[in-house]
């Protein structure tokens, strides 16, 4: 099976501008059968769900089927999937509702290496409930945290992990199934921010462990959304704060006013546009899913092999992102230059990588470079070769 690399960038408008897009870990370009199914839903009939008018039955379709192909997506229930405005509310809205479980003495454990959406909420929502919060670390010279860094700040005390799923600024994969065991032994809950890996490989909710997962489609190709998996069973056991009429259902006693179906409609059409990748026919789409991130996974693997060979012949650069189990995301500083300033230089070539540390202050704290990070590069489904190729090439030029 290849990928056909030509046939996928022909579905990407935004690549005519003549851009090389190293970006998207901060959230990738929109293919046009996305883009179709935003402007179908805006199109036809739509109102509040219901069943008595054909614009209350298609918010109704567009809201079933997307959590279908989501469940799909995550490896789990379409009543598991409860949808929001972004990954960030979500998380407050969780540590909220769990908090109330909380008492003084009980712990949670946050991690240095996680996007600070999946600290800040944790923390604050502990100091409210009087619960003590403890600091899994990780090994800024080599990027990993260990089920070990986990499990030595466990304790009977602990009721809730937040853990990234993989990091946004270095890429580290941390081993979320067996952290997850551990946790689970301990008595506590995990709650898995994957935003940065949803994008980049096969997700299954029951395979790692997770209690809650997140993720955010704009990350993979779809409109700006927040979507949480759990287990419908989990899901029943809490009572978030709500309005009094609205549904006391599961996923629905989460979500908070209407959803916003056009970008729902693009939420599903872009988990078929992935599943579609693989060239699998036949199948489920859970089959063509599992085929397609094989497919990717592979293919992004090469590139940021050819990307970190290049970088090689540059002796000023400093590559941070070194663990062994990495998505295709590379965290770059350079010897007695600004990465704000070849953030710059490459986007008068066309070349979109940015600088900063990307919300992930902890991280980039603890790797040394401050708030101010370094120069991320993050590959995306539509990037080729010659965007490598001029990528190598502007880089070389900026530090001549």
């Amino acid at each position: 099976m290849t990928y056909d690399i030509a046939a996928v960038r022909a579905q990407f408008p935004a690549l005519a501008a003549g851009s090389a897009f190293f970006d998207g870990p901060g959230g990738t370009q929109t293919p046009r059968p996305v883009i179709d199914a935003v402007a179908d839903a805006f199109a036809n009939p739509l109102s509040n769900r219901g069943h008595g008018t054909p614009a209350e039955r298609n918010a109704e379709t567009i809201v079933a089927e997307t959590r279908t192909a989501l469940a799909d997506l995550l490896g789990a229930e379409p009543s598991g999937i409860v949808l929001g405005r972004s990954a960030t509310q979500l998380a407050y809205d969780f540590s909220r509702t769990l908090a109330k479980t909380w008492s003084p003495g009980d712990e949670v454990v946050v991690t240095r290496l996680d996007h600070d959406s999946n600290i800040r909420p944790w923390v604050q929502a502990a100091a409210q409930a009087g619960a003590t919060v403890r600091w899994a670390d990780f090994d800024p010279a080599t990027g990993e945290l260990s089920a070990e860094d986990v499990r030595s700040v466990l304790s009977d005390r602990t009721r809730l992990v937040a853990l990234t799923g993989a990091s946004n600024l270095i890429g580290t994969r941390p081993p979320l199934a067996e952290i997850s065991r551990l946790v689970h032994e301990a008595g506590a809950l995990l709650y898995v921010d994957g935003v940065h890996l949803t994008a980049h490989c096969r997700v299954d909710l029951e395979q790692l462990g997770a209690d809650f997962f997140s993720c955010s489609p704009y990350k993979f190709l779809g409109p700006h959304l927040g979507v949480l998996a759990s287990r419908p069973g989990l899901l029943e056991t809490l009572a978030p704060d709500k309005l009094l009429p609205s549904s006391d259902a599961v996923p629905e006693r989460f979500e908070y006013g209407t959803l916003p179906y056009p970008a729902l409609a693009g939420a599903r059409a872009a988990v078929d546009f992935l599943a579609g990748l693989g060239a699998q026919e036949g199948g489920g789409r859970r089959e063509r899913l599992t085929a397609a991130f094989a497919l990717l996974e592979e293919r992004e693997d090469a590139l940021r092999r050819q990307i970190e060979t290049g970088l090689a012949a540059f002796a000023t650069v400093t590559r941070h992102s070194r663990a062994a189990l990495r998505t295709p995301t590379l965290l770059l500083t350079l010897e007695g230059r600004d990465t704000r300033d070849a953030y710059r230089y490459l986007a008068e070539r066309g070349v979109n990588a940015p600088s900063g540390s990307f919300y992930a202050l902890e991280a980039s704290r603890r790797l040394g470079l401050g708030d101010a990070g370094g120069l991320r590069i993050g590959l995306a489904p539509y990037n080729s070769v010659d965007d490598i190729d001029r990528l190598l090439e502007a880089l070389a030029d900026f530090l001549r």
